[in-house]
């Protein structure tokens, strides 16, 4: 397996802490992503940066073929993960574990459930069974709630996909937090792919703003005020830039 903690070893300049991530990842790529994890992960004791560390070398092995248009799909995780604790400011270890690893169910679950030595099982169950071996059954919990399921061909995969967001996040308070870090990459971030995923993904996700911004002004969603006002401001960008890609008038022949 490899192991990120090797990478860390780069230099970067103190000013990193404070760039945007898309920023960080434009100038810095991977290893600026993983330098400012491992400067977010100043924050825990030493038991929680092993439990973290370890979260993220699986997802590195897990996803190390993977890509997302332009970049090593680590680097979405990574967003991901740096978001919940530096503009959210959980400190919620299984949290940002579940984080880290929130595709590699959905991703992987062949290859996850025979590292732990259940191929042949139900892959998706067992997958989450390795998940809670190893890291404990509440992360296994969060990260089945974000994990889409097998949807029915004959229907609308993105009405799907929606019903199972609100159903799912409708009982798991901590997992609205996750998805909502994987929305704002996804969604607010749509102005960093390129091609025709930039309206397949405005297509995908302008019906969810909606959505997410009722469960994150819930009261039992677990988020300071100005997190959630902060999080209020990013849905209302997407919304925009959703807006711009979807609302522009046909250019005349």
């Amino acid at each position: 397996m490899v192991k990120i903690r090797y990478k860390w070893r780069m230099e970067f300049p103190a000013y990193l802490a404070t760039m945007p991530m898309h920023a960080i990842t434009e100038i810095h790529g991977e290893p600026g992503l993983l330098a400012r994890f491992r400067l977010e992960l100043r924050a825990f004791d030493e038991a929680a940066r092993g439990r973290l560390t370890e979260a993220l070398d699986l997802a590195a092995e897990l996803h190390r073929d993977d890509r997302r248009v332009r970049e090593p799909y680590l680097n979405h995780l990574l967003r991901v993960a740096i978001r919940m604790m530096h503009h959210y400011q959980v400190r919620d270890v299984d949290v940002i574990v579940a984080g880290l690893l929130h595709d590699a169910v959905e991703d992987h679950p062949d290859e996850l459930a025979a590292a732990g030595g259940h191929a042949g099982d139900d892959a998706t169950a067992a997958a989450l069974a390795v998940l809670a071996e190893r890291f404990g059954p509440r992360v296994a919990r969060l990260v089945a709630a974000v994990t889409n399921p097998a949807y029915d061909p004959e229907r609308d995969k993105h009405a799907q996909y929606r019903e199972h967001v609100a159903a799912s996040l409708d009982r798991e308070p901590w997992a609205r937090v996750i998805k909502i870090s994987d929305f704002t990459d996804n969604g607010v971030g749509v102005i960093h792919t390129v091609g025709p995923k930039v309206t397949s993904s405005a297509r995908k996700y302008r019906p969810l703003v909606p959505v997410y911004r009722e469960l994150v002004t819930r009261p039992d969603t677990p988020l300071s005020a100005p997190v959630k006002r902060h999080i209020l401001d990013q849905l209302d960008l997407a919304e925009e830039r959703f807006s711009a890609i979807l609302d522009q008038p046909a250019h005349p022949n």
